[in-house]
């Protein structure tokens, strides 16, 4: 286990909380998973009254399954590479042995009493599951009590804040959260982790397939845990129904030097600071000085199309979601109509205002930007962009008399693209702005998750991080 990390936040300094590092003392007996699993449980005691990142935590069950795992090790028959790996869910999903509540009042209470495919996955791999994670009300933009570690007066991101945060303060080496629009990259983004966004179906949902954008995926301290969590539940759960789950290999793909990319603007290229993209350009310049050819939409008609056709991104994706949405939320609001948010009352007002008709011509323009996606693969390796419009924004929570905040867990304007194509998206912590992590992501074509993983390690090995205060 790594040293204490530093006051603040530096991306050259800053030492996440891993586990495969430990597989060797735990094969020779010098290591143990329970041992572990309490200098975890020591930081969640420390750290967790300022950081608010869990909703339940199960500490008898913990240190059952990491004895258990224990017992493995010693025996020479550990399950896995991630057996005795404490993990934290997104309380979006399912766990037979605590409450699914999903950060709603309406579902407080909930105890289903059985596990999502991913929760079944982990633990059939020996994975220790330490607790439940906060999460936005329903996976959606109504914030719940988690702050960021690096400045609690900040944001971590949404809607999977819980597990963004208990990576970066290390308490816990991965965490599974959940993205439709940008659930995964910003809160990982905005806390300093690694985390993949995969191809859509690569991971299997289980009870959670409601929504046609939506993904798990994995919040970790390093590619190789990240990688190893992913491929884990993959192996055993697959993909999604119709989906031929994640591609690649059982350990995390070796460094891969990439050769085109192309960078990406979005409809975000005019919302970030200056401060932001003066970083964001210095590590494309340490890119060029890799010799990495960069593509960008002036270069390549096909690149100017791409970006045309998710230059609208954000509205298309919401819009989709909330129809999506609409009758699950509509059929929980008429049943606690006081227990439901009015940040999520509006989302369904607006998916109430639609029709069938205004579904399809949205679908219509998700596949055109899926298409023109598509046509860019001969042209690079993947695409680079911003994982988040700059450093996670101040959050003082909903002021009496006011409006609410529209975006009170930051911005997805720069992840609802990867979601909208089915693609797979890997944050890195590549830059720190104003004293906070800023997040750059590659993003690939479908079933690419490997190759981008491969890419994303050889540039967070290769190119030294940017700090721009």
């Amino acid at each position: 286990m790594n040293a204490k990390p530093s006051a603040g936040y530096d991306p050259r300094e800053f030492q996440a909380l891993t586990y495969h590092d430990c597989l060797p003392r735990l094969r020779e007996g010098s290591a143990t998973p329970r041992a572990y699993l309490e200098r975890c449980l020591e930081t969640i005691a420390a750290r967790e009254p300022a950081v608010k990142a869990f909703v339940v935590l199960n500490e008898p069950g913990a240190r059952e399954a990491a004895d258990a795992s224990g017992a493995r090790w010693k025996a020479g028959r550990p399950l896995s590479r991630i057996d005795g790996m404490p993990i934290a869910i997104k309380d979006l999903l399912e766990t037979k042995d605590m409450p699914t509540q999903m950060g709603c009042v309406a579902y407080r209470g909930n105890f289903p009493k059985r596990d999502n495919a991913a929760v079944w996955a982990l633990r059939a791999a020996g994975a220790v599951i330490v607790g439940k994670t906060v999460t936005a009300e329903l996976g959606g933009s109504h914030p719940g009590p988690t702050t960021n570690p690096f400045d609690p007066a900040r944001t971590p991101g949404g809607s999977s804040s819980g597990s963004a945060a208990a990576v970066a303060a290390r308490m816990v080496p991965a965490a599974i959260g959940t993205q439709v629009g940008g659930s995964i990259i910003r809160p990982a983004a905005y806390c300093g982790n690694v985390a993949l966004k995969p191809s859509q179906g690569a991971i299997n949902r289980g009870e959670r397939q409601a929504t046609s954008m939506s993904s798990h995926g994995v919040h970790a301290g390093c590619i190789e845990d990240m990688w190893q969590v992913a491929i884990e539940i993959a192996e055993r759960c697959g993909g999604d129904r119709g989906a031929p789950g994640l591609f690649g290999p059982p350990l995390a793909p070796p460094a891969r030097k990439p050769q085109r990319l192309i960078v990406l603007e979005t409809e975000g290229w005019t919302e970030i600071d200056a401060a932001t993209r003066a970083a964001f350009e210095a590590l494309l310049d340490r890119l060029r000085a890799a010799d990495i050819i960069l593509l960008r939409r002036g270069d390549h008609p096909w690149i100017e199309a791409f970006e045309r056709s998710i230059g609208d991104a954000r509205r298309i994706g919401n819009a989709i979601t909330a129809w999506e949405n609409r009758w699950a939320t509509r059929n929980l609001v008429d049943q606690s109509p006081e227990e439901v948010s009015a940040r999520a009352k509006a989302v369904l007002a607006s998916a109430e205002a639609m029709t069938p008709a205004d579904y399809s011509a949205l679908l219509m323009e998700r596949a055109v930007a899926q298409q023109r996606h598509a046509a860019l693969a001969p042209l690079a390796d993947a695409a680079i962009l911003l994982s988040c419009p700059g450093p996670a924004p101040l959050w003082p929570g909903d002021l009496p008399g006011q409006p609410l905040a529209p975006r009170p867990t930051g911005d997805s304007v720069f992840n609802i693209p990867s979601s909208m194509l089915f693609a797979p998206a890997l944050t890195m912590p590549l830059m720190r702005v104003a004293g906070m992590p800023v997040g750059a992501q590659l993003m690939g074509q479908q079933h690419d998750d490997a190759r981008v993983t491969a890419l994303a390690r050889w540039i967070i090995q290769s190119v030294p991080p940017i700090v721009a205060d």
